[in-house]
C-alpha cells in the first residue's frame, strides 16, 4: 500500500450553505473535506458541485458509516460505491472513524464506541485491511468522542490506535476536540493521549465546537473553545505541521466567520513554526 505523503494546509468542511462561495470565487483555504455518503451517488447537483470545487482545490473524502468496528465485516456494496467516488474525485485521502454504526440489518446513523480489547482490535484490523485492499489505498481513521467505557477494556484508546496503525499501515486523523471531550468525560489526561499516539502516522487534525456540561457532548455547532485551542497548540508542538480543518455541522455561520476561526489555527501553527526555527 502506497504511503500517504504529508500535506500541510488549512481547510474547511464543504457544506451546502457555502456552495456558492466556493463556486463563485476563490476561497482562501488549502483544501476542503466532504462527507463521503453525501456524494456516493451516480449524479445530481451535489456531485456536480464537488467536481467543480475539486477543479480548484484538493478534496478529502470523510466517511461516517463504513462501520470499521462491525463484527460481521464491512458492506461490500458500500466499499464499491466509495471506490467509485474516490476514483472520480481523486482525493488527497479517504478517512472514516474508529467506531461501528451498523449491524447486518440496521444502521444506527451514529458513531458507536468499541470495547478497547484485543478481540475488537483484531476485528478492526481485519476490516481496515479489507477496506484498504478494496480502495487500493491507505486510509485515515479518526478517534471518536465517547461518553461511556467498557469494563472489558484492556488498553487505552491511544494504545489501540497505535497498534491499529502499526498492524494495518493505516494513518490517523487526530480530532483534537474529540480528545478534549473524551478526556473530560472519562477523566484522563489529554496530553498523555497526545504523547501516546504515533506522531508519524497523523496526517490530519480536526477542530470543532462542543456543548459544555458535566458530560461534554460533541456537537460541531459552535466555535472552538479555548481549551481545544490550547490542546491544538500542544498537538502541533509534538506533531509539527499537519493538515488542519474546522468542522461545523450545525448553526453554520457565514463563510467569513469560519475563515476568521481558521485564521486562529494558522496563527498558532505559525507561532509554533517560529519557535522551532528560533
Amino acid at each position: 500500500m502506497d504511503a500517504i505523503a504529508p500535506f500541510h494546509g488549512f481547510g474547511l468542511g464543504l457544506r451546502r450553505t457555502h456552495y456558492s462561495d466556493f463556486l463563485d470565487g476563490d476561497v482562501p483555504v488549502d483544501f476542503v473535506e466532504v462527507i463521503s455518503e453525501n456524494y456516493m451517488v451516480d449524479g445530481g447537483k451535489p456531485l456536480r458541485v464537488l467536481e467543480q470545487v475539486r477543479s480548484k482545490l484538493p478534496v478529502i473524502i470523510h466517511g461516517v458509516s463504513m462501520s470499521i468496528g462491525s463484527a460481521h465485516g464491512i458492506s461490500e456494496d458500500y466499499l464499491r460505491r466509495l471506490k467509485l467516488l474516490a476514483d472520480r474525485i481523486d482525493p488527497l485521502w479517504v478517512s472514516d472513524h474508529l467506531c461501528w454504526t451498523r449491524t447486518s440489518a440496521h444502521n444506527s446513523h451514529d458513531l458507536l464506541p468499541l470495547p478497547l480489547t484485543r478481540a475488537a482490535l483484531d476485528v478492526v484490523c481485519n476490516n481496515i485491511d479489507r477496506a484498504q485492499e478494496a480502495l487500493g489505498r491507505a486510509m485515515l481513521f479518526e478517534n471518536p468522542s465517547s461518553y461511556l467505557s467498557f469494563p472489558e477494556d484492556e488498553m487505552s484508546e491511544w494504545e489501540f490506535l497505535s497498534e491499529m496503525a502499526r498492524r494495518t499501515g493505516c494513518y490517523l486523523l487526530l480530532d483534537v476536540n474529540n480528545v478534549y471531550v473524551s478526556a473530560h468525560n472519562h477523566q484522563f489526561d489529554a496530553n498523555e493521549y497526545l504523547a501516546g499516539i504515533p506522531a508519524d502516522r497523523v496526517r490530519q487534525i480536526h477542530l470543532a465546537g462542543h456543548q459544555p456540561g458535566e458530560i461534554i457532548v460533541d456537537t460541531h455547532d459552535r466555535e472552538v473553545c479555548e481549551g481545544v485551542w490550547a490542546l491544538y497548540a500542544a498537538a502541533i508542538q509534538r506533531l509539527g505541521p499537519v493538515a488542519t480543518m474546522i468542522e461545523r455541522d450545525g448553526h453554520i455561520p457565514p463563510l467569513p466567520e469560519l475563515l476568521d476561526e481558521l485564521a486562529i489555527a494558522r496563527k498558532l501553527a505559525s507561532k509554533e513554526a517560529d519557535r522551532v526555527a528560533a
